[in-house]
């Protein structure tokens, strides 16, 4: 009997010695895990208001063992930051994103692929229609989650709509109409003092460009389709408002973003393209008398400029699916409200932009309306100098008349299709 007393009491403890072992085992590997799950999130905002500390508490407190590092880098060196610590392998984990940065991030092979987790998510349907298409790859690989964005629209003066008993324009005739209608000698000294349309000729005008001439059937940027017919009539359309109907003001080839802005509030135009981050000092000039409404179609379609802001998870993460976690987060009712308020933008779920008070409603609605049409430049090289050098010099002679429509269009395509 004695023996086995001893020997149950051997087995007694080496059970107990397996049992604390196991213990220490299990401990030791959830500490590891907890240490496993943080994510390190880089982000840009000059809004002094800033809402990130608030929605980090939020989902640590949501999710148990996840650490969000959360660091405000600056907007003037973000890139090179990101770039450059990717590159040494001390980069974050997830990241507010561009869709410009997409191509030579995913030359880097930096990127995480975000498909099952999007399929598998609840909050997939929530997503504003066309924001997926808009933010994949060239290849279809959804390597962004969006987060924010905007959409051009086309602004217009009420009162003076009113006064005309005119309706906003759908159709480019109608806004060509519009335009003449509204382009009058209100002073009686024989020259217009309000023109019909503030036209941007300066840098950053292509988007009033594209919206009147990459709407039409087969253009873009393609081989030879801004070089075809129905491409050159568009270029000619807009010449044709400013040298044949001076509809736009003189200063037009050289205008800028305060000029058309000013202008517009200052009464010398009744419409102009802009987005709704411009919508707050517009109503704070205005109040009422402006309103906006979705570009016109022209051509036999509609061509409006996307504006973005996603999230990625880098391929390099400590913990992935934690920064999954993280930036779905982010992308979900109420906290992608809170997001947005901070950065002026649109949120990206149907629920927040159903409820949305950040901008009078009229401006939302003329965003959500003109989504589904919304486009982006070409992904490349190219694109930085067709934005910042090839158009704004090409617009300005094509304006004075030193090029014609066909030259513009000609060197365009010559950029993009060497």
């Amino acid at each position: 009997m004695r023996q086995i007393t001893i020997k149950s009491t051997a087995t007694t403890r080496a059970k107990m010695r397996t049992t604390l072992a196991a213990a220490l085992f299990a401990s030791t590997a959830l500490a590891a895990g907890a240490q496993a799950q943080e994510v390190n999130f880089w982000y840009h905002f000059d809004n002094a208001d800033n809402p990130m500390s608030a929605l980090v508490e939020k989902f640590e407190a949501e999710n148990p063992g996840i650490k969000i590092n959360a660091e405000n880098v600056p907007w003037n060196s973000y890139y090179d930051q990101l770039y450059t610590s990717i590159v040494a392998g001390t980069g974050p984990d997830a990241a507010l994103v561009k869709l410009n940065a997409q191509p030579r991030l995913i030359e880097m092979e930096a990127l995480e692929p975000l498909d099952a987790w999007i399929e598998g998510w609840e909050g997939k349907a929530e997503i504003q229609d066309n924001l997926f298409k808009l933010t994949a790859a060239a290849d279809g690989t959804q390597y962004y989650l969006p987060v924010q964005y905007v959409v051009l629209y086309l602004y217009y003066r009420t009162d003076m709509f009113k006064e005309l008993g005119l309706t906003p324009p759908k159709t480019c005739d109608e806004f060509r109409d519009a335009a003449k209608a509204l382009t009058r000698d209100t002073n009686g000294d024989g020259q217009p003092d309000v023109y019909g349309f503030g036209f941007r000729g300066g840098k950053g005008g292509h988007d009033h460009w594209a919206s009147l001439t990459l709407s039409r059937d087969g253009v873009g940027f393609g081989p030879g389709e801004l070089t075809s017919e129905a491409g050159v009539a568009g270029t000619q359309f807009v010449l044709d408002l400013f040298q044949k109907d001076k509809v736009f003001p003189p200063s037009a080839p050289n205008d800028g973003f305060k000029e058309i802005i000013g202008a517009f509030q200052g009464g010398q135009t009744a419409m102009t393209i802009h987005h709704i981050g411009s919508s707050a000092d517009m109503v704070k000039a205005l109040g009422e008398n402006v309103s906006a409404v979705p570009v016109p179609e022209c051509g036999g379609g509609h061509w409006t400029s996307f504006g973005d802001e996603s999230t990625a998870v880098f391929s390099a993460a400590q913990d992935k699916e934690a920064a999954w976690k993280w930036i779905s987060f982010l992308s979900s009712p109420g906290n992608n409200a809170a997001f947005n308020k901070a950065t002026g933008q649109l949120p990206v779920t149907k629920s927040d932009s159903a409820t949305w008070d950040g901008h009078e409603k009229r401006f939302v609605d003329a965003t959500v309306a003109s989504l589904p049409f919304a486009q982006l430049l070409p992904n490349t090289s190219e694109t930085a100098d067709f934005a910042n050098t090839v158009w704004p010099v090409a617009m300005q002679r094509a304006l004075i008349g030193e090029i014609s429509a066909a030259e513009m269009n000609a060197e365009i395509d010559a950029l993009y299709n060497k």
